[in-house]
This record gives structure tokens, sequence and C-alpha cells, in this order.
């Protein structure tokens, strides 16, 4: 190996870039940065539009809403996945999404009433665009070089997310939601254009391989795949209940926090109102800032670090491990402090290493799993985890559950999820000694 330019040693404290690779993965940092960045300019639009047409109690059944429609969506992207190439699918169904804004901004110009359609969508957008990027960057890098690059490509997610959420904000109290509309249309008609600019150029660094990765996949379905191959399956059973123990998390923590208000600023009057609300805004803004922050330094300075010495296996399991201690300590001292850290923790490490090392998951599989069965995983499962809470905390409604009621359940379903990582990192590295030589099949 050559030894490191500047850039390289620019980057070496986030991840371990190699000379030749520096311009591919830079490029694919700048895509998901754009695609994060639309897709806050899009989640702002949602919540204006659904808050003032169609009420805050459209979210109760948006989940459902959306697990319906992609069991079509789903089959229908893997049918078109079998027509074209890796690199022609991605930068269509870019633009298919692109070309949906320009109806929304066309459809709110002319009055029409669209925030529960909009709302389907952008949910559905979401899952489906970030889900195929990284089924992108899984086919273009290596085992060894998806566990190096990938926590730098996370750094540009996290900065889309944060700018993007920053400059809607801006736009949407000076402009209207059409403003954010139209950046967003625009941002993602430059990511479609990278695609086969960052395509070409991986290609470029490896010999004879151009020919595999124009021709298009086999005709086989997403979701047979995940049922014949044990593996996709139990990465598809470990987003369930990521997603579970995550949401059922987010409503406790709602809850105590409603409580806590109540409890302070029990009042009828509208001072006692006014100071609920405050209490509730200014404790989810601490929440989010601290939240954000954390999991940017997570993904910044530690990521890379933790999988390198620690290996894929190990750092899977750090993220329910935290989520586990945390809710056990709830099941004897709940207070509003505790639920916070808790909470911290449980999503500052979703979004940072448990993002990256469930994207490294799916690193030795084959081609038609990294784009049809991960679509399938990250949209439908991932929804199904929301159904899942929304039903779990329907019935502890139901029973009168109290906080340690639900830190209980939510203690067993990450038990489960431990377990599932565990027979999980057992065949990674059965197919990753069996794809690689034995001196790269690191866990």
């Amino acid at each position: 190996m050559s030894g490191k330019g500047r850039v390289e040693r620019l980057l070496s404290p986030i991840a371990d870039v190699r000379r030749n690779e520096v311009a591919s993965v830079l490029l694919m940092t700048l895509l998901i940065f754009l695609l994060l960045a639309a897709y806050y300019l899009i989640k702002t639009v949602r919540e204006v539009l659904i808050l003032t047409e169609g009420g805050a109690e459209v979210k109760s059944y948006s989940s459902a809403g959306q697990a319906v429609l992609l069991l079509f969506l789903v089959p229908a992207y893997g049918a078109f996945a079998s027509r074209v190439a890796p690199v022609r699918l991605v930068t269509t169904v870019t633009l298919f999404f692109a070309a949906h804004v320009v109806l929304f901004i066309a459809a709110i110009g002319a009055g029409l009433q669209v925030g529960v359609i909009y709302f389907l969508w952008a949910g559905i957008f979401n899952l489906m665009v970030i889900a195929q990027f990284w089924a992108f960057a899984n086919d273009l890098y290596t085992e060894e070089q998806g566990k190096r690059l990938f926590p730098l490509i996370g750094v540009g997610g996290s900065l889309g997310a944060w700018l993007g959420a920053v400059r809607a904000g801006t736009l949407v109290s000076s402009n209207g939601p059409t403003r954010l509309l139209i950046g967003a249309g625009v941002l993602l008609a430059i990511c479609a254009a990278l695609v086969p600019l960052i395509h070409r150029m991986t290609i470029r660094e490896r010999a004879g391989a151009s020919t595999k990765k124009e021709a298009p996949l086999s005709r086989e379905g997403g979701f047979t795949m995940i049922m014949q191959d044990r593996y996709l399956l139990l990465i598809a059973a470990m987003m369930l209940l990521v997603n579970v123990v995550n949401t059922t998390g987010e409503y406790l923590f709602g809850r105590y926090v409603v409580e806590q208000a109540n409890t302070l600023f029990g009042g009828t009057d509208a001072a006692s109102i006014a100071q609920r609300e405050r209490f509730i805004g200014e404790t989810y803004s601490s929440l989010y800032s601290t939240v954000n922050l954390v999991g940017f330094l997570l993904q910044m300075f530690a990521v890379a670090r933790i999988v390198r010495y620690l290996g894929v296996g190990a750092a899977l399991m750090l993220h329910p491990l935290a989520a586990l201690t945390g809710y056990v300590l709830l099941l004897r001292t709940p207070s509003l402090p505790l639920l916070s850290t808790v909470k911290i923790a449980d999503n500052s490490l979703d979004y940072s290493l448990g993002n990256i090392t469930r994207q490294v998951l799916w690193l030795p599989t084959s081609r038609e799993a990294k784009y049809k069965a991960k679509q399938a995983v990250d949209s439908f499962f991932v929804r199904m985890g929301d159904v899942a809470s929304a039903a779990l905390v329907f019935i502890g409604e139901r029973l009168a559950f109290a906080v340690p009621a639900f830190a209980a359940v939510i203690v067993v379903l990450t038990a489960v999820w431990l377990i599932v990582i565990t027979r999980l990192n057992a065949l990674r590295a059965q197919r990753v000694a069996a794809t690689v030589p034995q001196s790269h099949a690191s866990t």
C-alpha cells in the first residue's frame, strides 16, 4: 500500500481511507449528505401539511398505511431491478421521487389538500431512497473496504440531516413549504447525477469489474430471498426488533414527559397550559439537540475505531446492551433524567454505530440481496416494527401499564434482539470466511 497523502491523513481520525478510494468515498459522503438534507426539507413540509390539513391523529395510522403500500412497492421495485443495471436502477428511482416533488409543488400551488397523501409518500421516500443508497454503497465496496469507509460515509448523513433541518427551519418561516420542496427537488436531481459518476469512478479502480456491475439483477424477489435465507431473515427480525424497542421507548419518554408536565403545572388556566407546553417543548428540544450532538461525535471519532478494534460482531452488540442496561434501571427507579439518558444513549447509538454496523451486515450478501432484500428489510420490516410498537402501546394502555411495566416489556424485547444478533454474527462469520481470505475475515 502506498503512503498516505494529505487528504487521507486528514480523514484518518474518521476512517482509514486509501489513496485510490478518496474520490469515490468523498463523493459517496456528499451523496448521502445531499439525500439526508433533501429528506429533512421534505420532512419539515410533511409536518406543516399534516398539522394544517389532516391533524396530528393521522400519524397514528401512517405506519400501517405505509406498510400496506410497501407490500406492493417493494415487489415493484424488485421487478424493475430485474430489468435494468443497478446504476440505472438507483438513478431512475431517485429521479422518480424527484418527479413526485414537482407534482406536489404543482398541487400545493393549485390549492389542493395533499397533506395525508404527502405524509404517506414522505415516509416511503425516506425508507426506500436511503435503503437504496446503502445498497449502492454495499455493491460498490468490498467487505474490507466497507468496514473502513462506511463510518466516513455516515458522517455525511449526520451532517446532511443536521444542516437540512436547520435550513428547513429558516426557509419555512420566511418562504413557506413550496420553497422547501423546490430545494429538495434540486438536491435529488444532483444526487441522481452523482450516481453514475461515482459508479464509473469506482469501477475504474477494479479491473474487469465493469461488465459484472452493468448486468441486471436476477428475477428473484426480495421477500422470497428473505424467507429462503436464514441470514437475511435474521437481519429482518433484527430490524423489526430495533424499531419496536426504539419506537416504544419514544412513546414511553413522551408519556412520562406529559405526566411530569401535568404534575408540575396541573392547572386548567391559560398560564398553566402555557407552562406545560413550554416544559414539553424545552424537554424535547434538549433531547433532540443532545442526541444529534452525541450521535455526530460518535460518528466522527468513535465508530471507525470501535469497528476496527472490537470487530463488527461485538460492535453490533453495543447498542442493544446499552438499551438493555437503561431499561433495566427503569424497572426500579423511573425518573425523567434517567429516561432522558436512556433515550439519548439509544437514539445516538442507533443513528451512528448501530446504523453503520447494520449496513456492514449486507457486505457479504449477493447483489440481488443488497438491492432487493435490503429494500424489503429497510422499508417494510422497519415499518412493521412501528406497527408492532403501536399494537404494544395499545395493549399496554388497555392494561394500564405503568412505566416499569413498559420497561419490562422492552427489556424482554431487547434480550430477544441480543439473541438474534448472536446468531446473526455466527452466520456472518461463516459468510465472510467463505468469501474473503482468512486473514481478512475478522468480525
